[in-house]
């Protein structure tokens, strides 16, 4: 198996980080709809928790079912687990979580794959997953 170039990776995230805008964006659409200021308090908590829980909805369905999201296809790309098996529910819930924590301690879960011996984020090294060139 074969590990994409890091450009190939970062080009595939940027790509689906705007698609995850998109899907995030009408997410958010449909809760304002209902709930006009999600700006304070709860609501506001509520809010990002939806989104969170959105985003994670997105992308585990993809990585669960042919293990590649529209950008992940385009680049061809695909995640599987270490031994080059689809990946389970759990697992792509797993990666999601550790990838969140990773983009929010300021993409340290990303930049860590320059410093990698194998070039895996933090994330993938964690949850014993691997992107391979599809």
């Amino acid at each position: 198996m074969q590990t994409p170039s890091l450009a190939r990776r970062f080009a595939s995230l940027f790509y689906d980080a705007l698609l995850l805008g998109a899907v995030l964006f009408l997410a958010g659409l449909l809760v304002v709809g209902l709930l006009p200021d999600v700006s304070a308090g709860r609501a506001r908590h509520l809010y990002q928790a939806w989104l969170f829980l959105v985003a994670g909805v997105y992308l585990t369905w993809f990585w669960c079912h042919g293990g590649q999201t529209l950008a992940m296809k385009t680049w061809r790309i695909r995640v599987v687990e270490v031994g080059g098996m689809r990946l389970g529910f759990g697992r792509a819930w797993l990666r999601y979580g550790l990838a969140a924590v990773g983009l929010a301690a300021g993409g340290m879960g990303f930049l860590w794959a320059f410093f990698d011996r194998d070039r895996l984020f933090l994330h993938d090294r964690l949850a014993d997953t691997r992107l391979v060139a599809a």
